[in-house]
């Protein structure tokens, strides 16, 4: 069983940054591929990032790639998602989740654990 608590969502300009954590508790934390996604109102679940268990591979979503990073400490047990020049259109609760299926994974259904969201709002 693993636990997911997201942070350091806010209220942002457009073009500011920010950094998302998300804390897993568990001794097996190393060993799960752990993804962002996001959620607007009345929109699906989209994929944003996700990074396998040694952080050696990740993936972004094309609306991210270029501006948001993924990374991830063993030790600390925390997964980051540095945001960067943010755009209105990223506006939506973010979620981190995990997942015993190894690899970088984009499909949400693949997930078996997920946080509780952290709202990110950027403003223009």
């Amino acid at each position: 069983q693993v636990q997911l608590v997201e942070s350091g969502g806010g209220l942002v300009q457009a073009g500011d940054s920010l950094r998302l954590s998300c804390a897993a508790s568990g001794r097996t934390f190393r060993w799960y591929t752990m993804g962002w996604f996001r959620q607007a109102p009345g929109k699906e679940r989209d994929f944003v990032a996700a990074i396998n268990w040694s952080g050696g591979s990740t993936s972004y979503s094309d609306s991210v790639k270029g501006r948001f990073t993924i990374s991830r400490d063993n030790t600390e047990n925390t997964n980051y998602l540095q945001m960067k020049n943010l755009k209105p259109e990223d506006t939506a609760v973010y979620y981190c989740a995990a997942s015993y299926t190894q690899g970088v994974l984009t499909t949400p259904s693949l997930y078996e654990y997920w946080g509780q969201g952290t709202q990110v709002t950027v403003s223009s």
